[in-house]
């Protein structure tokens, strides 16, 4: 695949507050790399690069990605639990449908596009970026749309280049995530192991994730597709028990069936029906946790990148940052 050397003007990020864009704009800007930043809400870390943009507001992204040579889309809603479920259609493919006319009006030939590993849904193997693709629920469903809605863009002129990252979890110093959610349940001493934990969880850390996303402003051109995972994988077991030891906790110990948890998790479906409340536990948090979540990113080194991290050391850097420094 070639590199290729584009007008330097500044990468218009998109969603640049979030975790993820937050890493990534101190990367650009350690390297020199001119950015903006458009996001409904203000960047703590960049507030003299930010500017408001939503991007169900077409105008809000016009406004930035004139003069812009790329854009880097992380904007999403992604919870479980968002109501009312149109608001995933709105801000991931309607925001897709405003990014790409924001574009074509800019003359931005350059887009990157964080999708998503929930397009795949559940497999009990190792899945690539040809799939299948199964997504099970709203978040996934939308996104894959969205991706339908870039490539219309790039398929408009051989000129365009289109980078769609599929990343799996995402975790990191500063996430308040799925992993360090389980690593707070073990540092409180309120962890429960449900099931064995032989299903096997590919992750990715956010300093891997951010250097990934800058690396793709060099690759080209036409239409890129790449999952984003860092190996080895772990499986459920090996990561709770790595988690333990850098924590210097003993543990784990006997957990519940998996389908005592899941009758668990529907219990707490009920109630936050009835109640109106959110809770912690669901059905669906218990699956994710149980479900094998695995997959390729052999593109990542035919892309010519290595990670400047492995896998257990963004474990134990996050461990640092947010239970023991």
């Amino acid at each position: 695949m070639s590199l290729l050397k584009e007008p330097s003007t500044y990468t218009l990020v998109v969603g640049g507050s979030g975790f993820i864009g937050t890493r990534l704009v101190h990367l650009l800007a350690e390297r020199s790399l001119p950015a903006r930043i458009g996001d409904i809400r203000k960047s703590d870390s960049f507030p003299h690069l930010w500017s408001y943009c939503d991007v169900t507001q077409g105008e809000t992204i016009s406004a930035l990605a004139s003069g812009a040579s790329a854009i880097i889309n992380l904007a999403a809603e992604h919870r479980d639990d968002i109501s009312p479920v149109s608001r995933y259609y709105d801000v991931n493919v309607e925001g897709a449908v405003q990014v790409c006319k924001a574009a074509r009006t800019a003359g931005i030939r350059r887009i990157v596009f964080t999708s998503s590993v929930a397009v795949y849904g559940f497999h009990t193997h190792a899945v690539d970026e040809q799939g299948p693709f199964e997504p099970f629920n709203e978040y996934g469903k939308t996104k894959l749309q969205a991706e339908s809605v870039y490539r219309t863009w790039a398929e408009e002129d051989p000129a365009r280049t289109l980078i769609i990252i599929r990343p799996t979890v995402v975790f990191g110093e500063g996430n308040r995530g799925n992993v360090y959610n389980l690593m707070n349940q073990i540092a409180s001493g309120k962890f429960l192991m449900v099931g064995a934990g032989a299903n096997i969880k590919s992750m990715a850390y956010v300093g891997n994730v951010a250097a990934f996303l800058e690396h793709c402003l060099s690759v080209g051109s036409g239409i890129n597709i790449s999952n984003y995972v860092d190996h080895p994988d772990l499986n459920t077991r090996q990561l709770v028990e790595f988690i333990y030891r850098c924590m210097a906790i003993s543990g784990p110990g006997h957990g519940i069936p998996r389908m005592a948890a899941a009758g668990v998790g529907h219990l707490f479906d009920l109630l936050a029906r009835v109640s109106g409340r959110k809770f912690p536990i669901s059905a669906i948090r218990v699956r994710k946790f149980c479900e094998t979540t695995q997959f390729r990113a052999d593109r990542v080194p035919e892309w010519g990148f290595a990670p400047p991290f492995s896998l257990t050391e963004g474990l134990g850097r996050t461990i640092r940052f947010e239970f023991v420094e």
